[in-house]
Formats: structure tokens, sequence, C-alpha cells
């Protein structure tokens, strides 16, 4: 089988792919530890021509008109679903992720993305406040140069996120995806010039944290945009504070996941391995800290260990296979020593286990408390800790009993109490009888530690432009001098 995932350069500046002058950046397939493609860093000079590029272009490209914009991001979409089949398979050779979930979430998502900021962007306008004699209006601006930084469980979709509203406002971007996964946004920055976008409108430069520092404090660059974690998003938001950069930090999770007696339980169950369990557990949002109340709980995690035993583990490019390998050896053994954690401090263990190699299978803790470490901190793998609980007041007071903020969910037939809950929920997304589902219209975000700022809908365009108010005299000017 040919895994050969060689991009043309490694990076795009200016309209075309450019050779990286730094260390190199070699590409793992985790499914098997295969080098699939060798890459090279930018250097720092690079960083800033990538940034030059954009700063010259931006302009031009914010004096279309939105519809002109709009149509580009339009193109892009439909590209992007001509080609999902061999894009979804690049992104499970980058990722490790299940083919079967590249094919609908990954790509699509990003398309999603962009096919609906160009129907938001020719809606855009101003106000006009009148004031008697005189009036006033707004216009609503880009900011310039936009530098995102991409996380690696979802590099294309994330890449798509930041893109689309930047660029239907008139916006330029240089985007750094991860360093462990940064196949996907050279293919958006080839595929969004193949749809017309005019060059240094969108970059992309490759490295670690020496890449993204130089981006962030760029001269060129008005405004930050990172997916990542919390310590990550501390270093870059006081960087970017520096220059007094606009931001927006889509960071980590703890989340609860709050299951009532009277809740369906098959679909409690289902929402929860779903929190849990796919995309291998690497999703921010997910909801690890599952409380279930006393009534139900034994039946839950009875029927949880049923249905975690049917989950298929194997090769990622196998349509059958419904969990994949962790992404990179460094994050198996983070997630290994948090299981271990666990057993240490006496959760006891429903299924699972640390497994082998690269493959951690799906893991159940039941017995826990809310000290313990695998329920205080993000795991970022197939870990799920249950909690038990008596009532509402306590649920609450437990849940929002973290540093994080980013998601969380309640289950129960009981609509009136659901939307109580979640209405006392420190999050910035919550679900009732659902979970993890994020469309494009819908905007997604943490509060406290957990991240500022929105992705997606309407919002999002709000954390990608400015406001210019406009006073307009109408008579002559009455000055007491």
């Amino acid at each position: 089988m040919n895994l050969n995932a060689q991009p043309t350069a490694s990076l795009f500046i200016d309209g075309r792919p450019v050779e990286g002058e730094g260390a190199a950046l070699p590409v793992f397939y985790p499914y098997t530890g295969q080098e699939i493609a060798t890459l090279r860093e930018a250097s720092t000079d690079q960083v800033a021509l990538a940034c030059q590029a954009a700063a010259r272009a931006q302009p031009a490209w914010a004096a279309l008109a939105p519809v002109d914009r709009a149509r580009v991001l339009s193109r892009a979409a439909a590209i992007i679903r001509a080609r999902n089949d061999e894009l979804s398979r690049l992104e499970t050779l980058d990722t490790g992720k299940p083919i079967q979930e590249t094919l609908i979430a990954d790509w699509e998502s990003g398309a999603q993305a962009l096919e609906y900021f160009a129907g938001l962007g020719p809606t855009l306008t101003g106000q006009m406040i009148p004031l008697g004699r005189d009036w006033a209006y707004t216009r609503r601006e880009p900011l310039g140069v936009c530098a995102g930084i991409g996380a690696w469980n979802y590099p294309s979709q994330i890449a798509c996120w930041k893109a689309a509203p930047a660029l239907i406002m008139g916006n330029a971007m240089v985007f750094k995806p991860s360093e462990e996964t940064p196949l996907g946004a050279l293919q958006l920055a080839a595929i969004l010039t193949e749809a017309g976008l005019p060059a240094g409108i969108f970059n992309v430069v490759q490295g670690g944290g020496a890449v993204g520092a130089a981006l962030v404090t760029d001269v060129n660059v008005a405004k930050v945009s990172l997916t990542g974690s919390v310590p990550t998003g501390r270093r870059v938001y006081a960087a970017a504070a520096e220059g007094m950069r606009h931001v927006t930090m889509e960071l980590g999770g703890k989340s609860p996941l709050i299951v009532f007696d009277d809740a369906s339980l098959e679909d409690a169950v289902g929402a929860a391995m779903l929190a849990n369990f796919y995309s291998s557990g690497q999703i921010c949002s997910n909801g690890t800290r599952v409380f279930v109340q006393e009534g139900i709980r034994d039946a839950f995690l009875r029927r949880l260990a049923e249905r975690a035993a049917t989950i298929r583990m194997g090769d990622p490019l196998d349509a059958e296979t419904q969990h994949g390998p962790i992404t990179s050896p460094a994050q198996a053994e983070k997630i290994r020593a948090a299981i271990a954690a666990g057993q240490a401090a006496g959760a006891r263990l429903v299924c699972g286990g640390p497994g082998e190699g690269a493959f951690i299978p799906p893991t159940v803790f039941a017995d826990a408390t809310d000290d313990m470490t695998i329920a205080r901190d993000e795991i970022f793998g197939p870990v799920m800790t249950t909690l038990t609980f008596r009532d509402e007041a306590e649920v609450i007071a437990r849940a929002n009993a973290t540093g994080f903020g980013l998601a969380a969910g309640v289950f129960t037939q009981d609509l009136t109490r659901a939307h109580r809950v979640t209405a006392g929920l420190q999050a910035g997304t919550c679900w009732i009888n659902a979970y993890n589902l994020t469309p494009v219209e819908m905007p997604f975000g943490g509060v406290k530690q957990s991240g500022i700022g929105r992705e997606n809908s309407a919002a999002a365009i709000e954390h990608y432009s400015q406001l210019k108010s406009v006073y307009v005299g109408m008579g002559p000017v009455e000055a007491p001098y």
C-alpha cells in the first residue's frame, strides 16, 4: 500500500509552494509509525515574508465586493466536496483517525464553513443611527492580517473554521498547523488558490513553538486565533497582548456530561461514548466527567461496558474500523500515565486500560471522586470518568467546580429541568439530549480558562472585524469660542 504523502513543498507563501529553510519535520502515520512525508520548518525570515505577503495583498482583497469574495469561498467548498475521498484519506494518514470519521467529519465540516460564510458575507452591513439633524453610521471593516494556529486533532477542519470568517471579511491569513499534522493546511491553500483566491491572502508556515512565536509577534499581524491547550493559550495570549492584537482562544476542557435518572438509557450511553471515544477521545469539548444520577448508575455502567466491548479497533484505512490509534507516541504515554494515576487513586476500571503500542482502548472508570486527577485534568484520550450524584443542585455545583468551561451536556426527559440546568452550567457550549454536535450555524467556544471569543456562526464575524463609527454633521458647527 502506497502511504507516501509528500507535498510539493513544505510552505505556501504568496500564492505558491515554497520549501522551508528550517529543521526537518517528519510526518508519521500513527497506525504503523511509518514516515509518510518529510517537511521543513519555516525560518524566522520566511514567517516574516509570509506576513509581508499577506499585508501587501490584503487591501485589494478587502476592496472587493463581498459577493466576489464569497464566490471564491463557494468554489473552494465545491472543490473540497469533489475531492473528499482523497482529502479524507490524507487526513487519516496525517491523524490516524478512522476513514469512516474523516469522510464525514473533517473536510466536509471545512466545506460547510466555507459555504456558510460565503453566504453570510454579502449580508453583512453597518447601522444607520438617526440623531435628529445629524446622523451616524457604522462600517464593519477587516482587521488586516490574521494569524491562525491549529491543533493536531482536527487539522483541516480547524484551518477552514479560521480561514472562512477571516477571508470573507476581507482579511488575509497566515496559518500555522500543528507540527504533528501539517499536511491538510497545504491542501487548503492549494484549493483556495485554485478557486481564485489572490496570492498572499492565505499562507501556510510550518513549525513548532518558535515559528508560532515569530508569527504571533510579527508587526503585520493584527489578530491571533489559536486552537490548543490552556498552557499554550496563556503563552500566545500574553505574546499577542504585547502588540494589543485581537485574539480568539479555543482551548481545552474537562467538560461535564450529566445524566439524570429519567434519561433515555440508550441515548445517554451512546452520547457518553461519542463524548469520550470518537476520534480516540482526542476532542477538546469531550464530556469526560460523566455525572450519573444514583438511580440509573448501575444500568448505565452495565450497558456502557456492553456497548464499548463492540467497538472495532484497527487499521484506520479499513472502512469498518471505528477506533484508531493515538496520534503520537508522546500523547499515548500521557494517556497511559493518566490511566495509571486513576487506578492508583482507587478508581475502578470498568473496561479498557492502557492498551499496547499506538492503541488505547475505550476506557471507563467508576467509583471516582472529584479530587482525583482523572476527574480534574484534561487527558485528551479515550478515557471516561464516571461520578455519581444525588440531586440537581449538587451536580451543578460539582460540574462547575473546575477552571475549565468549554462544554457541557444534560440528558433528561424533563425539558424544564434541562433548560434550568444548562442555564446554571459555566460552559460556552451546552447540549441537551445530544453531545459534540458543532454545526457551523452555532457559535462554539469556551468560558473561564477554556478560552475567549467564538468560532463559527455570525458571532465569528465579530472576532474577524472591527466597527468604525462615522458621525455626519448636517449643519453649522456650534462652538463656544
